[in-house]
């Protein structure tokens, strides 16, 4: 059965880099991440509207490829958390997380009993179809998988350091438009009240284990977000990469014709 390598390097501090994927679910686009070097990509169900057999084929596409594939649900439910895992996710990012009951609760989702409330079945996806002890399997099936809680609102940044008490949670992920949104500062990254709530984020983070995550939009954000401490991110969403690099040889097509006698 696959393992998740990344997950043991991040939380033992190293880094981890990948590709947030909203409309490019195309059978080719987990092999392109990985040739461009991502190490994980994180495939959307929040904004895309993407179906969950959308996400079983790109998971089944992410085998043979040592890509990690993550998932972000659409909401915090049991009937997400759960059928998502079945189908081979190696992790689900959970958007618009508040409170540590919230994040108690998706930590259960993803965990077989005594540990929590997931139901089972074997021998299917997320297990590669195998036989074995399901002993092992459910060892295996917690130790690989990275919950990821999105801190998005103020009232998220306010229990940022009790959400990252929660057992069982890995990462705190700065859904940054939405955080400025809910501050009152649409879109004003530069703004001292959003810096000052990345810095809650990441002192949670830091004082209990747990691994700050961002999604960078350009090179900019990319170094300094990495130097504020950010340690799991990805690169860009799959339209705006496609979009600027189409923009450029568009540009570049214009310009040439203009120099023509």
């Amino acid at each position: 059965m696959r393992t998740n390598p990344l997950k043991q390097r991040v939380l033992r501090g190293g880094h981890a880099f990948g590709s947030f994927a909203i409309e490019c679910f195309t059978p080719g686009y987990p092999q392109i991440c990985k040739n461009a070097g991502c190490e994980f990509v994180l495939l959307d169900m929040e904004h895309s509207g993407a179906s969950i057999e959308t996400m079983k084929v790109q998971l089944a596409l992410c085998r043979g490829l040592d890509l990690v594939p993550f998932v972000r649900v659409p909401t915090t439910g049991y009937q997400y958390i759960a059928r998502l895992l079945d189908l081979g996710a190696m992790g689900l990012m959970v958007p618009m997380v508040e409170t540590p009951e919230q994040a108690q609760y998706i930590v259960d989702c993803c965990r077989y009993p005594p540990l929590g409330r997931r139901g089972a079945v074997f021998g299917g996806a997320h297990d590669d179809y195998q036989g074995g002890s399901v002993t092992d399997k459910i060892k295996a099936l917690h130790a690989r998988t990275l919950v990821i809680c999105q801190i998005e609102t103020a009232l998220g940044v306010e229990n940022a350091e009790r959400i990252a008490q929660v057992k069982g949670v890995d990462c705190l992920w700065v859904g940054h438009f939405d955080l400025s949104n809910f501050l009152g500062i649409p879109a004003q990254f530069d703004s001292p009240k959003f810096a000052a709530a990345i810095d809650v984020v990441l002192a949670a983070c830091a004082r209990h284990k747990k691994v700050p995550g961002f999604m960078a939009m350009d090179e900019k954000w990319a170094r300094d977000y990495v130097r504020k401490g950010f340690r799991l991110m990805a690169y860009g969403i799959d339209t705006a990469l496609l979009q600027k690099g189409l923009a450029q040889g568009i540009e570049v097509l214009k310009g040439a014709v203009a120099k023509q006698p």
